[in-house]
């Protein structure tokens, strides 16, 4: 499939999320982008290019990971 890296990197930056929440102590070194803004924009971009949406991320959750990783 031409898209199975938009979907591991799509899954990689879900993880850093994930660990940004909580394990990370909301350290933006243990983002790939370095920046919550940047690194939502490009799960964002990820997600909309994709052809076949993932089962194992919503666009809305997305959005709440964006939520609660700008809560300083």
């Amino acid at each position: 499939m031409e898209q199975t890296y938009t979907y591991m990197l799509l899954s990689r930056l879900q993880s850093d999320c994930e660990y940004f929440l909580n394990w990370g102590h909301r350290s933006i070194n243990n983002l790939y982008y370095k920046d919550v803004n940047k690194h939502i924009e490009e799960m964002k971009n990820l997600w909309n290019s994709l052809l076949i949406k993932p089962e194992w991320l919503s666009y809305e959750e997305i959005e709440n990971y964006q939520k609660e990783m700008e809560i300083s």
